[in-house]
């Protein structure tokens, strides 16, 4: 009985995580300053269900180098594994690791049909509109020819995909970077951040603000700069 009870607890603890609600926490800083590194995240799986993302939006998703077309072929896993490096204490055990099994967050930028553009400094216009990013704070540097370390894009994001970067757009390894291609499949995406529950003076629901809403007339002038 004991045993029975202790499996069914368990089942139903993976069911929920696997279909329903995960906890997830910051191993970087791609995302500073709204999001610091160990905070922890409440991730839902239900919302991409019924709809796409939406820009603004902020997302957990499998590693590029479980979908990248380059990257994939020198870490191809079985879907057990990840399971397993997913698992609180197992997760610990030497040797389980791999890249492929790994989870990143950034925002969606961009989705299906979007022109998008990224310039140097990983400023970003969608159909011909700069978006209005308040949670950016760091952007790449340039020098006077207006050239830096970061890439840039210009493309039409394809169906079922969407364009996310890191809110630390100079130190962010994202879309402008894979080298199958800038862009996350949909299906790639494991679910939407909502909510940080640590640390307590922190919490609360997170920002995704539309970012092709009109920006501020100040803003817009600093932006022509």
């Amino acid at each position: 009985m004991f045993w029975r009870g202790v499996l069914i607890t368990l089942g139903l603890a993976l069911g929920i995580r696997e279909y329903l609600l995960e906890a997830r926490y910051i191993p970087s800083g791609s995302m500073l300053p709204g999001l610091q590194l160990q905070d922890r995240l409440l991730v839902e799986k239900l919302t991409y269900r019924q709809r796409s993302p939406r820009r603004g939006e902020v997302v957990v998703f499998h590693a590029p180098q479980h979908f990248d077309p380059v990257l994939r072929g020198e870490h191809q896993v079985s879907p057990l594994r990840c399971l397993l490096v997913n698992l609180p204490l197992v997760n610990a055990l030497p040797g389980l690791q791999t890249p492929a099994c790994d989870a990143y967050i950034k925002r969606v930028v961009a989705v299906a049909g979007d022109r998008v553009v990224v310039n140097p400094r990983g400023e970003v216009s969608v159909n011909g509109r700069r978006l209005n990013e308040p949670y950016v704070r760091d952007y790449c540097p340039v020098d006077a020819y207006g050239m830096g370390p970061c890439r840039t894009l210009n493309a039409v994001v394809p169906p079922r995909h969407v364009l996310t970067l890191g809110d630390n757009r100079a130190d962010s390894w994202d879309g402008r970077f894979w080298p199958g291609g800038p862009f996350l499949p949909e299906s790639e995406i494991i679910g939407r951040a909502f909510w940080r529950f640590w640390p307590l003076g922190t919490a609360g629901e997170l920002s995704s603000p539309d970012p092709l809403r009109p920006a501020p007339a100040q803003g817009r002038a600093r932006a022509g700069g």
